[in-house]
């Protein structure tokens, strides 16, 4: 079920109402779990049952964990809840691409090719496997105390607003919230107390809004352009190669952050808070700054779970954190999607972050300079780490070689070929004039802080006219036809 569908609006609309209708608590709770696997059941059908094990998988395994005294058993569990859960997401996501790399291999020394599994690729399996495996390490680590009850765990696995394509959520900030509305469960009395708030409703509704406006007026209308230039980039000049691949910037950004913001608006209309996963990153000073600021919830997963153990155990070498900034910046290329182009990718930011750290380690005080703080000397920083950040989108979107070697060659020596930017300009004026608006809004965004917020906060009349002009603004250019979010196929 897409979000940018109307069955969604109809779905969210019948969840809000009956919320409202019937405000006993240990129905509400039970009602939204029970919408949530309705709500995967509806996209992934029979795939359910991957969700369903993985819960299952990680709620008892941790509850082991906890339970045991003996170190070496606790990491023993621990292991067996990683083959379990990684070797489910693998033998989905990457089975075919392991496969693939074996017979290229077989073919050049002669032994016999495997076929291929052809597996369907279950939705959100990146996002869920990640967010249940937060709870199992965070328990091995004795920082989260598990959940008493299997509902509960189920819950912080399937909330449906996060469910397909994040947030990945983090058991530490989401049971808490969980816990102190299902202590009323506990209770005998039939407490009547509202999951939904007035003080939530109309900045959830605002959220939701920009979200829609991000995905499906900015992103669906540039996803033209992007199309059309990276089906067969040959032949194009620097410029036009240049502008499609900040459009598909642009365009990615656009559709997950709007999708992240569908989801913390529907979430907090619920009653959750679910951490923000972007931050202008298009302001970015700095690769480091950049993964502060993009993908925040995957980002901080691979530094928390993956990063931190891996430099602290390679702490006495000299070049382990290099070696650890490298590996888990590949891992996180590799993440999302089964193929040499996210390794690239990958490895790309991974080269970024690793020079980034190095710069600082060996030059401390380059960053307290005067230059570096400056209005220009920020705008610098900004647009270097900007150029280098969209030339690393270029294997994202370019999954064949040669188009990405191309690309790659266009948008690193530009070839001041001109006499095709005018008639490309004219013959794409509406994508371009959404990018432009995309830029504006979101300077206007980076200069004024809370500016969502803010809007959610002025008189009903001025907050209704705002929506109405989002509203209008998606309706008029919708064709009636949802788009998949991006972050679908990862």
């Amino acid at each position: 079920m897409l979000f940018n569908s109307i069955e969604f609006v109809m779905f969210f609309t019948v969840v809000c109402t009956t919320l409202v209708l019937f405000k006993i608590r240990q129905f509400q709770i039970m009602f939204l779990l029970f919408l949530s696997y309705f709500f995967f059941y509806y996209t992934s059908n029979y795939l359910t049952i991957l969700l369903l094990f993985t819960t299952i998988w990680n709620f008892y395994l941790a509850k082991a964990i906890w339970n045991s005294k003996n170190k070496v058993k606790k990491k023993y569990i621990l292991i067996i809840n990683l083959v379990g859960s990684l070797g489910l997401l693998g033998l989905f996501k990457y089975a075919d691409f392991g496969i693939e790399q074996f017979n290229n291999l077989a073919h050049y020394v002669g032994l016999t090719e495997i076929p291929y599994l052809d597996l369907i690729l279950p939705i959100g399996i990146s996002f869920y496997t990640f967010q249940a495996l937060s709870y199992t390490l965070d328990v091995y680590r004795g920082k989260l105390t598990p959940s008493k009850s299997f509902m509960e765990f189920a819950f912080f696995v399937a909330f449906f607003p996060q469910l397909i394509a994040g947030p990945i959520l983090r058991a530490s900030n989401f049971l808490p919230q969980l816990r102190e509305k299902m202590i009323i469960i506990t209770t005998k009395t039939r407490v009547r107390q509202a999951l939904i708030h007035s003080s939530n409703l109309k900045l959830g509704i605002t959220i939701m809004a920009f979200g829609f406006f991000k995905k499906m007026f900015i992103a669906d209308n540039i996803g033209p352009l992007v199309n059309e230039i990276y089906k067969f980039p040959i032949g194009y000049d620097s410029f036009i190669i240049m502008l499609s691949t900040i459009a598909f910037g642009v365009q990615i950004y656009a559709d997950f952050s709007g999708y992240s913001d569908i989801a913390i608006g529907a979430a907090l209309i619920l009653g959750f808070k679910i951490p923000a996963n972007f931050n202008k990153p298009f302001f970015a000073t700095s690769p480091s700054d950049f993964w502060a600021r993009w993908h925040i919830s995957l980002s901080t997963w691979i530094r928390d779970y993956l990063y931190f153990p891996l430099v602290f155990h390679l702490r006495r070498y000299d070049l382990g954190i290099i070696f650890s900034i490298m590996f888990s910046f590949m891992l996180l290329g590799l993440w999302h999607g089964a193929g040499w182009n996210f390794i690239i990718v990958g490895l790309l930011h991974g080269s970024y972050v690793a020079g980034h750290t190095i710069i600082r380690k060996k030059f401390p005080n380059v960053s307290k300079l005067k230059f570096f703080k400056s209005k220009i000397g920020i705008i610098i920083s900004i647009l270097i780490t900007q150029y280098l950040v969209f030339l690393a989108f270029i294997p994202f979107r370019s999954q064949n070689i040669e188009y990405m070697l191309y690309t790659f060659e266009k948008f690193i020596i530009f070839d001041f070929q001109t006499s095709n930017i005018l008639p490309f300009v004219m013959s794409h004026k509406f994508p371009i004039l959404i990018m432009t608006i995309f830029f504006i809004l979101h300077f206007i965004a980076y200069k004024k802080t809370n500016l969502i917020e803010n809007i959610s906060k002025l008189r009903l009349r001025y907050w209704i006219i705002i929506l109405m002009i989002i509203l209008s603004s998606i309706v008029f250019f919708y064709d009636g036809n949802p788009i998949d979010f991006i972050y679908f196929r990862f």
